[in-house]
């Protein structure tokens, strides 16, 4: 068996699961959801499929500007009837296949990877599959992932997944491998969560084109040096903060809000982030600490919603 490492891209969608057994549709995500109802398209889609086959895939839409919305993904879930129908019609979802586990009634799940790719390479060949069925990009190429690093994580892909091609099938592992594009860049602190001695993490901000101090995303939890070191370089803030009056989920997409202490915009920090924002240009991931730069003032830091 060959050890090559085959190479996929990671988007900016879910992972799901879809089956096609005597005209019955099922289509879930990785923790059991059922998604059918939410996403007509792909189950109207399925006739294009053979009967008694399954597929591992990314569901993922694009927006208008050619980036992959998260968001819109998230809210087309709880969606049924004529809304999910509606939804079909604007929002299009695409099923992105990486993998096949059963195919016309014969199970794939002991085959070596290799053998799965070529059948689901195969599969899209023979039955010319269209919208909403895309086959995932893949690649044994060093040089061509570096491209693909380079260039399409622009549109919102977060970066690469990677399997051995001898690896078999294993439904209850993660047998995926991830390479996210993350970079460092600056951000101004507006705010803290923990105490005050050795904040927890950090809130973070940038002026955007009128003047405006946005929230941008919040960091990851600081080590107890690094919070005891930036303490000393936060102010507290006076009553006419930016961001007064205002509340902060505890991640994205909750309802919860956080506690947290406001201090004058002014000290820049340099984080890790990766390429996934939502609609309004936020890091939908926290970002890694990596250090202060009292040097720079917030003035140096890239506008709000702006490239960096």
């Amino acid at each position: 068996m060959s050890h090559e490492t085959h190479r996929s891209l990671e988007k900016d969608g879910f992972r799901a699961f879809l089956s096609v057994d005597d005209g019955q549709v099922v289509l879930r995500s990785r923790r059991g959801t059922q998604m059918a109802p939410a996403f007509p398209e792909v189950v109207a889609g399925a006739a294009q499929l053979p009967d008694a086959t399954a597929l591992d895939s990314e569901l993922i839409v694009w927006n208008t500007a050619g980036r992959l919305a998260f968001e819109q993904l998230q809210n087309r879930l709880h969606r049924r009837g004529p809304a999910a129908l509606q939804a079909a019609t604007q929002q299009p979802a695409h099923f992105v296949a990486f993998d096949v586990l059963r195919l016309a009634g014969t199970t794939t799940l002991t085959w070596p990877y290799s053998r799965r790719r070529a059948a689901l390479e195969e599969l899209f060949r023979k039955h010319q599959l269209t919208a909403p069925w895309a086959l995932c990009p893949s690649t044994t190429d060093p040089d061509t992932v570096h491209e693909w690093l380079t260039s399409w994580t622009a549109a919102g892909l977060e970066g690469v997944v990677f399997k051995r091609l001898d690896s078999l099938y294993r439904p209850s592992a993660r047998g995926w491998l991830k390479y996210k594009v993350r970079e460092t860049t600056e951000a101004i602190v507006g705010a803290f969560t923990g105490p005050t001695t050795a904040p927890r993490t950090l809130l973070l901000g940038r002026y955007d084109t009128v003047g405006s101090f946005q929230y941008t995303g919040r960091t990851t939890t600081l080590p107890q040096t690094v919070g005891r070191t930036v303490a000393g370089l936060l102010t507290p803030a006076e009553a006419c903060h930016p961001w007064t009056g205002w509340s902060f989920s505890t991640g994205w997409g909750s309802r919860e809000t956080l506690d947290v202490a406001l201090v004058r915009p002014e000290l820049v920090v340099e984080v890790g982030v990766d390429v996934a924002r939502d609609a309004s240009g936020r890091w939908r991931h926290p970002a890694r600490w990596h250090r202060a730069r009292p040097d720079l003032s917030p003035t140096d830091v890239t506008l709000f919603n702006s490239p960096g």
